[in-house]
């Protein structure tokens, strides 16, 4: 596991900032949501965190080490992962298969194809484990394209988990679910808090306060306040910020 420090993060489209000095600090082990309205710059953030977006200003400290400038690759190896980013699911290709694959870039052997990509011992255990964390363990000699929405998601975070990740961005991981998928995705993360690091980007509240151990409220692209549930749920001016609309 490891922590992530972001100063003074800024991204500017023209006059538009949609990232306005951002200050964040996310403990080793902490599942952080990162909340607010639509077009507060929870998506911006993200992109930047995950290396996909360069900001104009600011620095990004992972585990005590600036990675300001590093591209996505280099941050994911050093294991700073956003869920998707690993690969596209192949559909194809098994449950298991597709597990396997992303162990195997995450160790810059993901091209080599003349071997069968189960018989790597390393990242067919990797992949094992990560099914068994994501809940998929049962569904591992599947084809990925027979797995319904709500599946297809964990698997999406179950390849993350093969990368054997320190930290993990998730950027709105129910979307589109029904409240029964969604309970159980709820339930996946709970179970993987405290074995990683998360930053959570989502706006189904009832999950963000089952799940947080600290919330950040993002506001035209700064942090208005940052405390535990208790604290946001009665904080004055958040609660003026959500009267009468849904937090996204």
């Amino acid at each position: 596991m490891a922590g992530l420090s972001i100063r003074r993060l800024v991204k500017r489209y023209s006059a538009l900032l949609v990232t306005d000095g951002v200050d964040l600090d996310i403990a080793p082990g902490e599942l952080h949501a990162v909340i607010g309205p639509n077009g507060a710059g929870k998506t911006t953030l993200i992109n930047q965190l995950s290396g996909e977006l360069a900001p104009d200003q600011g620095a990004i400290h992972f585990d005590d080490a600036d990675v300001t400038a590093l591209p996505v690759h280099q941050r994911a190896r050093r294991g700073l992962l956003r869920s998707y980013q690993i690969t596209s699911i192949f559909e194809d290709f098994t449950v298991l298969e597709n597990a396997a694959l992303a162990a195997l870039g995450s160790r810059g052997r993901a091209m080599r194809f003349w071997r069968p990509m189960l018989s790597d011992a390393a990242s067919r255990e990797a992949a094992q484990e990560a099914l068994s964390a994501a809940g998929l363990q049962q569904r591992a000699d599947v084809a990925a394209g027979e797995l319904g929405y709500g599946e297809r998601r964990q698997l999406e975070l179950a390849m993350a988990l093969a990368a054997r990740p320190r930290f993990l961005l998730l950027d709105e991981p129910m979307a589109g679910m029904s409240a029964q998928e969604s309970a159980a995705v709820i339930e996946l993360l709970k179970a993987l808090k405290g074995r990683y690091t998360i930053l959570l980007v989502e706006h189904d509240m009832d999950a963000v306060f089952a799940l947080a151990d600290r919330i950040s409220v993002l506001v035209y692209g700064r942090v208005m306040f940052t405390g535990t549930p208790d604290e946001i749920r009665t904080h004055p001016e958040v609660r003026a910020v959500y009267l009468g609309e849904e937090a996204a």
